[in-house]
């Protein structure tokens, strides 16, 4: 059994058991991928996968340990290479984010100035997406850190870190009829369609259930995932806009207002999560305390021995998360 067999293997379950696409990631030809999965199949004694004729069909039960395992092996191979980088140059090497359009446009860029200060000498790779595509990305080994809101689920055998709490806002023209709402409530909101990003609100309670649960309907008149797709609609007067109320930048939205949503809607937490398998090197800690000041070397270390999200999040009860 080699390494690289390993590799093949790892790589062809990640492309969907598609060879082809596997050999592209590699960079190698598709018949040498087949000829090595076909030499550890002899090898092992069994099969790994099922086949129609010389395509992949699916995974045997046997074959999903071998693989489960493979990719540990691969984990930690990657450990070494980045304990040895670290003795060998703790101010260099990479590091990849997968995170959202909000937290990539509004949170981001004052956190990536100050690392990019400290360590000038660090590539940065930053890979937006939805929780679904974020999660294949940390699954897949893409990235060294996934940054979220809600989600968990998706991201099993991960270590999450709360970094910040935030409240929706409702972003209107200014003039609206809303904006001479002395208090915001669903009822007013309800009289206007709606622009909210979408399917439904991570957190607590989706966007129809709180509205349902004062007896009231929604009329949603479009959903986005991008805060500034909102905007622009809401501009074109397709209706009101629910977004992250630190989508909302004061001088670039001078033509909006505002509006407080926070005793409307509940608060959601961002949290950034690595798998727990990670080695983490010493500008990897940096980055999470320049995430959120409570997630110093000692706490991440803790966090990272606790098993649940449950326990983690009551590591960091006490803490005071910063409020956006």
């Amino acid at each position: 059994m080699k390494l690289h067999q390993l590799r093949y293997l790892v790589a062809v379950v990640e492309n969907g058991l598609n060879i082809t696409a596997a050999a592209q990631r590699l960079h190698t030809s598709q018949p040498g991928v087949s000829k090595q999965l076909k030499l550890l199949e002899d090898e092992l004694g069994f099969q790994i996968f099922m086949r129609e004729g010389r395509a992949l069909t699916r995974i045997t039960p046997i074959g999903q340990q071998v693989v489960e395992r493979a990719q540990r092996i691969l984990a930690e191979i990657k450990s070494i290479k980045r304990l040895s980088e670290d003795l060998r140059n703790e101010a260099g090497g990479s590091l990849s984010i997968g995170t959202t359009h909000t937290q990539a446009r509004y949170v981001l860029p004052e956190v990536i100035r100050v690392f990019r200060e400290r360590y000038p000498d660090v590539e940065l790779h930053l890979h937006q997406g939805t929780s679904e595509q974020i999660a294949e990305m940390l699954e897949r080994d893409q990235i060294d850190f996934a940054i979220a809101t809600g989600s968990q689920e998706m991201f099993p055998d991960t270590t999450l870190l709360p970094i910040y709490r935030w409240h929706r806002a409702v972003a209107v023209p200014r003039g609206h009829p809303l904006t001479r709402e002395k208090r915001l409530t669903l009822k007013a909101l309800a009289k206007h369609p709606i622009i909210s990003y979408s399917f439904s609100f991570t957190g607590p309670s989706s966007l129809n259930e709180i509205f349902a649960a004062a007896g009231l309907e929604p009329r949603i008149a479009l959903t986005a995932r991008d805060a500034d797709v909102i905007k622009t609609y809401v501009r074109l007067g397709l209706g009101v806009g629910i977004v992250a109320s630190v989508a909302i930048e004061p001088a670039a939205d001078s033509d909006l207002v505002a509006i407080d949503a926070s005793h409307i809607f509940p608060t959601h937490t961002t949290w950034v999560g690595f798998r727990r398998d990670t080695l983490l090197r010493k500008y990897m800690y940096e980055f999470l305390q320049a995430l959120g000041g409570h997630l110093d070397r000692r706490s991440v270390d803790r966090a990272r021995e606790l098993r649940t999200p449950e326990a983690v999040s009551q590591y960091f009860a006490e803490a005071t998360l910063p409020l956006r």
